[in-house]
């Protein structure tokens, strides 16, 4: 395992502040994506609600979305890669997927009394994978509403089940959770388990997950702080980055697989170039607890959802200037002008 580079000198840079807050939410803010026409974010909140942002003016766009005499909590959501429909986990253990544009449920997955804690599709948009905190996995097939016979449920073996992502060609799932056996990788098609990375500190329990493009590494935020990059050809750590003060529940990675974006219970987003492996820039302070990021499809913006009911947007572009890493966000084959 090679050892971890010394963190950036932040050279005592002035505190980042976001261009937007989107005020309206009445209890924690546990997701948001930005959609496909880059002027709209989606979000969802423990006060059983999804709501539409308009970026440029920071006002929200027609009425709460919520399933008529049904106040459960939202806590989990997803966006499909055609960025037309969200998949959204309650505390009633229930899946639902919403149109966006009609502003409607479209499917409704029921079937499980605990809590869904993580969702998320397939590249093709044909699946779509659940966790719950009993520590099993469900898949479901989108177009029937069923769960896919043979893989269901995945019993993953975590006592809870906090992150499951699907590989970026979809060959594999992965799942994140607490006990001594912190990631679990899964055949797609099979259900089979293929490996298990061992995480043996409860310290170190896996609550998010994110994979490169290319399948050849998978990045995991721990209940501890730190975040770890292991090589999926040997399933070994190759590198782990160290800055936050409490759990990194959330990763996500921009689409060139350089810059990572981690949130965390310590009241702060954090920015890494992944070419070094060394935190970009101040962190992005919050009020409370940073439950999830999300970049637009540029990068030039992240948003990010929060304990304190509001979501803030950050001008990512302005942070890598300053940093001397506008770099980081350029996408092999398209002009940046």
């Amino acid at each position: 395992m090679s050892s971890s580079p010394p963190m950036m000198n932040l050279k005592k840079t002035s505190a980042v502040t976001p261009c937007k807050t989107m005020l309206g939410h009445t209890n924690y803010v546990y997701g948001v994506a930005h959609l496909p026409s880059g002027q709209r974010i989606i979000t969802c909140s423990l006060d059983g609600s999804l709501r539409l942002w308009d970026l440029k003016s920071g006002a929200q766009i027609g009425d709460d979305l919520r399933d008529e005499g049904d106040e459960t909590r939202v806590r989990a959501m997803a966006l499909s890669p055609n960025g037309k429909t969200v998949a959204v986990g309650s505390n009633d253990g229930t899946v639902r997927l919403w149109d966006v544009e009609a502003g409607k449920i479209v499917a409704k997955w029921e079937g499980h009394s605990e809590y869904v804690t993580s969702a998320c599709w397939s590249p093709n948009c044909e699946r779509v994978v659940s966790g719950f905190l009993d520590g099993t996995a469900k898949v479901w097939d989108v177009k029937s509403g069923e769960p896919v016979q043979g893989l269901n449920p995945i019993k993953t073996g975590h006592k809870h089940v906090y992150a499951v992502r699907y590989s970026r060609k979809a060959k594999m799932i992965a799942t994140g959770g607490y006990n001594e056996s912190g990631i679990e990788i899964w055949d797609a098609k099979t259900g089979k388990r293929l490996s298990t990375i061992l995480i043996t500190l409860d310290l170190e329990s896996v609550w998010s997950l994110a994979w490169t493009s290319n399948e050849k590494k998978i990045i995991a935020g721990s209940f501890g702080g730190s975040i770890r990059i292991f090589d999926t050809a040997t399933w070994q750590q190759v590198a782990a980055l160290e800055a936050h003060a409490d759990a990194v529940n959330s990763l996500t990675l921009f689409q060139n697989d350089r810059l990572l974006a981690s949130t965390s219970l310590d009241d702060t987003a954090r920015l890494w170039d992944l070419d070094t492996n060394l935190q970009v820039g101040p962190p992005l302070q919050h009020d409370n607890s940073v439950n999830c990021a999300a970049f637009s499809a540029d990068g030039k913006l992240i948003s990010t959802a929060c304990d304190d009911n509001n979501t803030y947007v950050w001008n990512t572009q302005a942070i890598l200037k300053a940093a001397g890493l506008e770099d980081l966000l350029s996408i092999p084959g398209v002009s940046t002008n």
